[in-house]
């Protein structure tokens, strides 16, 4: 146990010197850093050290026939580009992404959907993925005065878990537990609050197989099931950079956008918690789609297999 806390109190301390050293640079300083950290990872460490290969198979899964080995290799340093990027955008986005200066980072598309849906009295669940900005896309929200239950894993150093606790709270949101903080889900969306929480990854053995990318994927039935029972409308988003602008480039720029709103009431069919995971599964899939290099491929999507196909495959061994 006293390794274990000075182990932690040391990840504490590099992270808030990357930190302080991220507030330091400039936004064009942090992209070069980041484009060089994701070559360093891609092209110079073990593959074995660095999930490449983990990568790679999710990307060759999801793209069987478009990919190229080169083009593999290229959307994974691209995607860790983009990891690191998100860290530093993080880091500066309480200076840079304010009220009165919104516009100046955030596209919005079908951001009326979005307002008239928390507006209209009922529970709204946030859905999103490890794709683009996710800090970004529940941020704003909270500056324009909608605070969300934010559903995330909770860290396993408690010095980390607390800062970033701190700093997903700092625009009015309450932090609930993945693991364990179900009552809590509850009790809120019970009382006609607002959840936010990522839908992406793989669900175990348990979970409801819809097809993601052409292929069955282990997908969380509670999502739907919350949304059926509260009547809580679902709202797939995403925010995702845009290219760089020629102009003004003090800090990046982003779309936020609404893929597909799904209200539970509208919902035809004999098997509606499947129907509902099959549409927000989907609409994730849509979204990631506008740019894929944005997505995190390191998650082991199709980890989890149909029943039917394990069976096949302990037969032919």
């Amino acid at each position: 146990m006293k390794w274990k806390g000075i182990r932690h109190r040391a990840e504490y301390i590099a992270f808030r010197l990357v930190v302080c050293l991220l507030q330091i640079l400039t936004p064009n300083q942090s992209a070069r850093l980041a484009r060089g950290l994701a070559v360093v990872l891609t092209d110079w460490l073990p593959r074995r050290l660095t999930r490449y290969d983990v990568a790679r198979e999710t990307l060759q899964a999801a793209f069987p026939v478009q990919l190229s080995q080169a083009d593999v290799r290229r959307m994974i340093r691209a995607m860790r580009t983009r990891l690191f990027g998100v860290v530093a955008e993080s880091v500066r986005l309480p200076r840079r992404v304010q009220l009165n200066r919104v516009h100046e980072v955030i596209r919005f598309r079908n951001h009326g959907l979005v307002v008239r849906a928390l507006c209209s009295g009922r529970p709204v669940i946030l859905l999103s993925g490890h794709f683009g900005n996710w800090e970004m896309a529940v941020a704003v929200f909270g500056l324009f005065g909608f605070p969300m239950g934010v559903v995330a894993r909770e860290l396993d150093n408690p010095h980390l878990n607390r800062w970033f606790r701190r700093f997903r709270q700092s625009t009015g949101h309450v932090m609930l537990a993945k693991k364990g903080g179900y009552d809590d889900m509850l009790a809120l969306i019970g009382r006609k609050g607002h959840l936010a929480m990522l839908g992406d990854q793989d669900a175990g053995g348990r979970g409801l197989f819809v097809d993601f990318f052409g292929r069955p994927a282990s997908t969380f039935k509670s999502i739907a099931l919350l949304a059926l029972e509260y009547r809580a409308l679902i709202c797939v988003g995403y925010a995702y950079r845009l290219p760089d602008d020629p102009v003004n480039q003090s800090f990046p720029r982003f779309e936020l956008g609404c893929e597909a709103m799904i209200d539970p009431d509208k919902i035809e069919s004999n098997d509606p918690v499947g129907e509902v995971t099959r549409q927000y599964t989907a609409a994730l899939q849509r979204a990631i789609e506008r740019a894929p290099e944005q997505y995190f491929w390191v998650h082991r999507r199709w980890k989890s297999q149909p029943a039917a196909r394990r069976s096949r495959s302990s037969k032919a061994a």
